[in-house]
């Protein structure tokens, strides 16, 4: 008789991928590309991730096409390899290029008629008409929130009577130029580019609960060179505001004040940075040379021999806290100018790699006088621990973008209707005062 604990238990089957979502964040300090699997039970299954420095890119510009073409060629390789199929197409990130948002309102006449799914398609198509570029790119057209008759916040319309039908359209602008930089970009690595999606979009995708945009929050993406503000009220995006600067700043402030390389900075930030100080950093002691390097002193070539190779943590913390009490300046205005106050301007998700500094939540909840937590990416199964970070909350949000499919007004089809335009200005106002009357 066979022994029940000899037998071994049968292999856990390979859950069936019904379909593939390919995403590549190009940002300022890294290109990151990550190969996601949609199960049949609807699960999103990380299948594959890479990573390289990267080259070629300023601010969020492409300032040399070769080199970061070069960089996203290996990344993008790089998941290929660990998860064992090649990919066609993806999603592809944008960081600046003068993004900017809108929100339009349109209605339709209907005459007291019940709405079928005919009567959204007819109002979406009288929304993209209304939507004025001024020669910029329109990078997301997206529909929100429906009214019936102004009664507002309506999700599904469809099946309901009304006079008229509305609709609150958040559209996102970019200069068209670095789009079209990065979609030549990642063509030449031989890549079709299946959508391109604004970073704030992506990153408030993976890191913000459905609460959290219903209720108001703003999303604080703090990249190597640029930091994005995103405001989300009513369940969409209703402002951008975008800083020139980021953590990559704060490794340069480092590297001037003490004579290093910019890559031992970095190490140096990472591994020891802090946005708040403690009474031990007085005692605390940071080796500036390298881990295998013995006696030689990093830096500055011409550093003899009787100077310290190391500093005090305060010394650092020091440094470090002038430019970021700069950013978080910035921070400010830009929360201001998006008129981010009162008891719907008091929820704050830092995300980004700059996000990762010790401390920065605590240190910018006293400075901004908001509760403030760290967003990373949700929603997605086995992702690698290296990319669970909020660095990565981009390139999550991106595949969970293009699964969810949202719908832009730009892919309905054409037909006609009577319109009834709101401006932008009276959209944004009518949402706060309805926020404000219901908290």
């Amino acid at each position: 008789m066979t022994d029940s604990k000899s037998r071994k238990a049968p292999a856990a089957a390979k859950p069936r991928i019904e379909a593939t979502f390919g995403a590549l964040d190009i940002g300022s300090s890294k290109i990151a590309a990550l190969i996601v699997g949609r199960t049949e039970t609807g699960e999103l299954l990380v299948l594959g991730a890479g990573q390289r420095l990267s080259e070629g890119v300023k601010r969020g510009y492409i300032t040399d096409l070769q080199a970061t073409e070069l960089a996203v060629r290996e990344a993008v390789e790089q998941a290929e390899r660990m998860a064992g199929i090649n990919i066609d197409h993806v999603h592809v990130s944008c960081t600046s290029g003068g993004l900017s948002s809108t929100i339009a309102r349109v209605e339709v006449d209907l005459g007291g008629g019940r709405i079928d799914e005919d009567d959204v398609d007819h109002l979406l198509v009288a929304g993209r008409e209304t939507i004025q570029p001024g020669g910029r790119l329109v990078l997301h057209a997206q529909p929100a929130l429906y009214t019936l008759d102004g009664a507002t916040g309506v999700k599904k319309p469809i099946g309901l009577h009304a006079e008229r039908l509305g609709v609150d359209i958040h559209v996102v602008f970019a200069d068209g130029a670095p789009v079209r930089n990065i979609d030549q970009t990642v063509g030449a690595a031989y890549l079709g580019v299946r959508g391109i999606v604004a970073s704030p979009i992506a990153a408030g995708t993976a890191c913000l609960g459905e609460e959290e945009r219903e209720l108001g929050v703003a999303l604080i993406e703090m990249g190597a060179a640029v930091t994005n503000i995103s405001l989300y009220a009513g369940g969409m995006l209703v402002g951008l505001f975008t800083i020139p600067f980021g953590g990559s700043d704060i490794t340069d402030a480092i590297a001037s004040a003490f004579g290093l390389r910019r890559t031992e900075a970095e190490r140096i930030k990472c591994f020891h940075g802090a946005a708040t100080s403690s009474p031990r950093d007085n005692h605390d002691m940071i080796d500036l040379r390298l881990p295998d390097e013995d006696s030689k002193l990093v830096g500055t070539a011409a550093r003899s021999a009787d100077d310290k190779n190391s500093i005090s943590r305060a010394q650092l913390v020091s440094v470090i806290r002038q430019p970021l009490d700069y950013l978080v300046g910035e921070v400010a205005k830009g929360l201001k100018a998006l008129g981010f106050t009162g008891a719907q301007g008091q929820r704050i998700v830092l995300t980004g790699g700059c996000a990762e500094l010790r401390g920065l939540a605590d240190h910018m909840q006293v400075a901004l006088g908001r509760t403030v937590r760290i967003g990373r990416p949700t929603g997605l199964v086995g992702l690698p621990d290296a990319h669970a970070g909020p660095a990565f909350s981009t390139l999550a949000g991106l595949v969970l973008f293009a699964a969810n499919e949202p719908v832009d007004i730009r892919t309905v089809a054409s037909s006609y209707q009577q319109v009834h335009k709101h401006s932008g200005a009276a959209v944004m106002q009518r949402l706060w005062r309805t926020f404000r009357a219901n908290f």
